[in-house]
Protein backbone atom coordinates (compact mmCIF):
# COMPACT_ATOMS: atom_id res chain seq x y z
CA UNK A 1 0.00 0.00 0.00
CA UNK A 2 1.40 3.39 -0.94
CA UNK A 3 1.75 6.36 1.39
CA UNK A 4 -1.13 8.17 -0.33
CA UNK A 5 -3.46 5.18 0.26
CA UNK A 6 -2.51 5.14 3.93
CA UNK A 7 -3.15 8.88 4.23
CA UNK A 8 -6.53 8.65 2.48
CA UNK A 9 -7.49 5.71 4.70
CA UNK A 10 -6.54 7.61 7.87
CA UNK A 11 -8.30 10.72 6.59
CA UNK A 12 -11.56 8.89 5.81
CA UNK A 13 -11.44 6.81 9.00
CA UNK A 14 -10.95 9.88 11.17
CA UNK A 15 -13.79 11.69 9.37
CA UNK A 16 -16.09 8.70 9.89
CA UNK A 17 -15.30 8.53 13.60
CA UNK A 18 -15.64 12.31 14.06
CA UNK A 19 -18.89 12.66 12.11
CA UNK A 20 -20.28 9.30 13.21
CA UNK A 21 -19.68 10.19 16.84
CA UNK A 22 -21.56 13.45 16.45
CA UNK A 23 -24.46 11.72 14.70
CA UNK A 24 -24.61 9.07 17.43
CA UNK A 25 -24.64 11.63 20.23
CA UNK A 26 -27.24 13.84 18.54
CA UNK A 27 -29.66 11.25 17.23
CA UNK A 28 -29.23 8.28 19.59
CA UNK A 29 -27.77 9.26 22.94
CA UNK A 30 -29.37 12.70 23.31
CA UNK A 31 -32.98 11.52 22.69
CA UNK A 32 -32.49 8.63 25.13
CA UNK A 33 -31.30 11.06 27.78
CA UNK A 34 -34.43 13.15 27.34
CA UNK A 35 -36.55 10.17 28.38
CA UNK A 36 -35.19 10.25 31.94
CA UNK A 37 -37.48 12.11 34.28
CA UNK A 38 -35.00 13.56 36.79
CA UNK A 39 -33.52 16.70 35.26
CA UNK A 40 -30.36 16.58 37.35
CA UNK A 41 -29.56 13.03 36.20
CA UNK A 42 -30.41 13.93 32.60
CA UNK A 43 -28.08 16.96 32.59
CA UNK A 44 -25.31 15.05 34.37
CA UNK A 45 -25.43 12.18 31.88
CA UNK A 46 -25.63 14.54 28.89
CA UNK A 47 -22.54 16.33 30.16
CA UNK A 48 -20.75 13.01 30.65
CA UNK A 49 -21.74 11.69 27.21
CA UNK A 50 -20.71 14.92 25.51
CA UNK A 51 -17.37 14.90 27.33
CA UNK A 52 -16.79 11.29 26.31
CA UNK A 53 -17.49 12.11 22.66
CA UNK A 54 -15.28 15.19 22.67
CA UNK A 55 -12.35 13.30 24.19
CA UNK A 56 -12.85 10.30 21.88
CA UNK A 57 -12.86 12.33 18.68
CA UNK A 58 -10.13 14.85 19.58
CA UNK A 59 -7.26 12.82 18.09
CA UNK A 60 -9.37 12.15 14.99
CA UNK A 61 -10.01 15.87 14.53
CA UNK A 62 -6.25 16.42 14.40
CA UNK A 63 -5.63 13.36 12.20
CA UNK A 64 -8.34 14.43 9.75
CA UNK A 65 -7.07 17.98 9.45
CA UNK A 66 -3.41 16.91 9.31
CA UNK A 67 -3.93 14.26 6.67
CA UNK A 68 -6.15 16.69 4.75
CA UNK A 69 -3.33 19.22 4.52
CA UNK A 70 -0.83 16.55 3.45
CA UNK A 71 -3.24 15.22 0.83
CA UNK A 72 -3.90 18.78 -0.41
CA UNK A 73 -0.17 19.21 -1.02
CA UNK A 74 -0.02 16.05 -3.14
CA UNK A 75 0.78 16.75 -6.82
CA UNK A 76 -2.49 15.18 -8.01
CA UNK A 77 -4.42 17.72 -5.94
CA UNK A 78 -3.14 20.78 -7.80
CA UNK A 79 -5.85 20.55 -10.47
CA UNK A 80 -8.54 20.62 -7.77
CA UNK A 81 -7.19 23.58 -5.80
CA UNK A 82 -10.54 25.38 -5.46
CA UNK A 83 -12.31 22.27 -4.16
CA UNK A 84 -9.47 21.64 -1.73
CA UNK A 85 -9.67 25.21 -0.48
CA UNK A 86 -13.41 24.80 0.14
CA UNK A 87 -12.75 21.58 2.03
CA UNK A 88 -10.03 23.21 4.14
CA UNK A 89 -12.32 26.12 5.03
CA UNK A 90 -15.12 23.76 6.02
CA UNK A 91 -12.74 21.65 8.14
CA UNK A 92 -11.48 24.82 9.81
CA UNK A 93 -15.05 25.89 10.63
CA UNK A 94 -15.78 22.39 11.94
CA UNK A 95 -12.65 22.39 14.10
CA UNK A 96 -13.43 25.84 15.52
CA UNK A 97 -17.00 24.71 16.16
CA UNK A 98 -15.69 21.55 17.87
CA UNK A 99 -13.50 23.62 20.20
CA UNK A 100 -16.40 26.01 20.86
CA UNK A 101 -18.54 23.01 21.88
CA UNK A 102 -15.68 21.78 24.07
CA UNK A 103 -15.36 25.14 25.85
CA UNK A 104 -19.10 25.63 26.27
CA UNK A 105 -19.52 22.10 27.61
CA UNK A 106 -16.91 22.87 30.27
CA UNK A 107 -18.81 26.04 31.21
CA UNK A 108 -21.99 23.96 31.53
CA UNK A 109 -20.11 21.46 33.70
CA UNK A 110 -18.99 24.24 36.05
CA UNK A 111 -22.56 25.51 36.29
CA UNK A 112 -23.79 21.98 37.02
CA UNK A 113 -21.08 21.50 39.68
CA UNK A 114 -22.31 24.73 41.31
CA UNK A 115 -25.86 23.30 41.38
CA UNK A 116 -27.03 25.71 38.67
CA UNK A 117 -29.12 23.26 36.64
CA UNK A 118 -30.83 26.02 34.69
CA UNK A 119 -27.46 27.57 33.75
CA UNK A 120 -26.04 24.22 32.66
CA UNK A 121 -29.12 23.47 30.60
CA UNK A 122 -29.10 26.97 29.06
CA UNK A 123 -25.48 26.51 27.94
CA UNK A 124 -25.98 22.97 26.62
CA UNK A 125 -29.18 23.55 24.61
CA UNK A 126 -27.56 25.51 21.74
CA UNK A 127 -24.78 22.92 21.58
CA UNK A 128 -27.24 20.10 21.05
CA UNK A 129 -29.69 22.02 18.87
CA UNK A 130 -27.40 24.12 16.68
CA UNK A 131 -23.64 23.62 16.97
CA UNK A 132 -23.60 19.81 16.89
CA UNK A 133 -26.07 19.59 13.96
CA UNK A 134 -24.03 22.27 12.16
CA UNK A 135 -20.91 20.11 12.41
CA UNK A 136 -22.85 17.06 11.27
CA UNK A 137 -24.11 18.87 8.18
CA UNK A 138 -20.68 20.32 7.40
CA UNK A 139 -19.11 16.90 7.94
CA UNK A 140 -21.50 15.24 5.50
CA UNK A 141 -20.73 17.97 2.95
CA UNK A 142 -17.04 17.29 3.55
CA UNK A 143 -17.50 13.59 2.90
CA UNK A 144 -19.34 14.31 -0.34
CA UNK A 145 -16.65 16.77 -1.46
CA UNK A 146 -13.94 14.28 -0.56
CA UNK A 147 -15.54 11.60 -2.71
CA UNK A 148 -15.89 14.12 -5.52
CA UNK A 149 -12.26 15.11 -5.14
CA UNK A 150 -11.06 11.52 -5.42
CA UNK A 151 -13.06 11.07 -8.61
CA UNK A 152 -15.45 8.37 -7.50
Amino acid sequence: MSQIHTLVTLHVLSAIIWIGGMITIRFVVHPLRLAWEDEQIRIDRNLAATKGLLILVLPFVFISIGTGFVLAAHPKAVSSASLILIKEIIWLVMALNYFWIFLRRNIAQRAFNNFDLFGAKRVMMPLANFFLPLNIILGLIELWLGVSLRGV
